[in-house]
């Protein structure tokens, strides 16, 4: 049997054409691709989800289109992966008939939630349980202690705060445990930032009161983010130190990309999805793809 890679894509929903032909596309021409890299889950949320953190998604998405994106992923073996990390939700907000009605369409024995808080986390176990569980790095842990200690909860898997990515110490803790973590490697905010979790509950606050005009006041905020701007960054994994992570075990690897432009996230994947030579052809294959599909989607506007 092979010893994957899997790598977690941003965006089911808003990235959805572009994620999805990029799962093609590893299908189709294999040779293009790294050896062994698969897409492990495709993650976000759904506009106006409540339940949602990290980063804030307004908007609306009927019931056909909720089951259309699922469909897809899954079809492909993909799971969808949800991110249900508000940090503010409470008892009162576990009834909401959206991200209930989502979690239904969803509970197929395939598909995984990234958590974040215990009121939350207790009910979906409860009421979800055919979904796999995932600790956030939302919830921003750095202590080593407590680090562990997450790993003898009941989580497939552990998603490694950002910060601790080159972290020698860290890492070589974690290695009987390698394959359950998950390691975001092109983290485009600033590293150790004091106001990580004041801009996740800021953030959390305006998808509870479905506003999105009012700016964090965040002393690195950046209007114009690119992937150079994410390779600049101390957290940053290059392509050529992916080799010591996997030696040491790791097999699981997190691209950013909620909340920034698709040029961006599709820079990310010709860096560390495609071999060297092939990014042409393959950005090529998928600005030709997603061109089609526009053209069928204002055709049948048009109807």
């Amino acid at each position: 049997m092979k010893d994957y890679i899997y790598w977690h894509l941003p965006g089911f929903s808003v990235f959805r054409d572009l994620n999805y032909t990029v799962i093609e596309l590893m299908r189709e021409f294999p040779n293009s691709f790294n050896e062994n890299y698969r897409v492990g889950s495709v993650y976000g949320t759904f506009p106006g989800a409540i339940w949602n953190g990290g980063r804030t998604v307004l908007g609306f998405c009927p019931k056909n289109e909720i089951e259309r994106t699922i469909k897809m992923f899954n079809s492909k073996h993909v799971p969808v992966r949800f991110t249900w990390t508000n940090p503010l939700i409470e008892e009162k907000h576990l009834n909401d008939t959206f991200c209930n009605l989502i979690m239904r369409l969803a509970d197929n024995g395939e598909n995984q939630v990234l958590v974040n808080t215990e009121v939350l986390e207790n009910y979906l176990r409860k009421e979800y349980p055919g979904f796999k569980f995932i600790s956030s790095t939302t919830k921003r842990i750095t202590d080593p202690e407590k680090l562990h200690a997450e790993f003898e909860k009941d989580y497939f898997m552990v998603v490694l705060d950002y910060d601790m990515n080159h972290n020698k110490e860290i890492l070589e803790s974690l290695r009987p445990v390698a394959d359950r973590v998950e390691i975001l490697c092109d983290e485009i905010c600033f590293p150790e930032c004091p106001k990580r979790l004041e801009h996740y509950r800021d953030e959390a606050l305006k998808q509870l009161e479905f506003e999105i005009s009012r700016p964090f006041n965040c002393p690195n905020r950046q209007e114009k983010k690119s992937f150079e701007d994410c390779k600049n960054k101390p957290a940053f994994i290059s392509k050529e130190e992916m080799k010591d992570y996997i030696d040491m075990g790791f097999r699981n690897f997190k691209l950013v990309g909620r909340g920034l432009p698709q040029e961006l996230v599709l820079d990310s994947y010709m860096y560390y999805l495609v071999k060297d030579g092939e990014e042409d052809f393959i950005r090529n294959q998928i600005n030709k793809r997603l061109a089609e599909i526009n053209a069928k989607k204002m055709a049948a506007r048009k109807r």
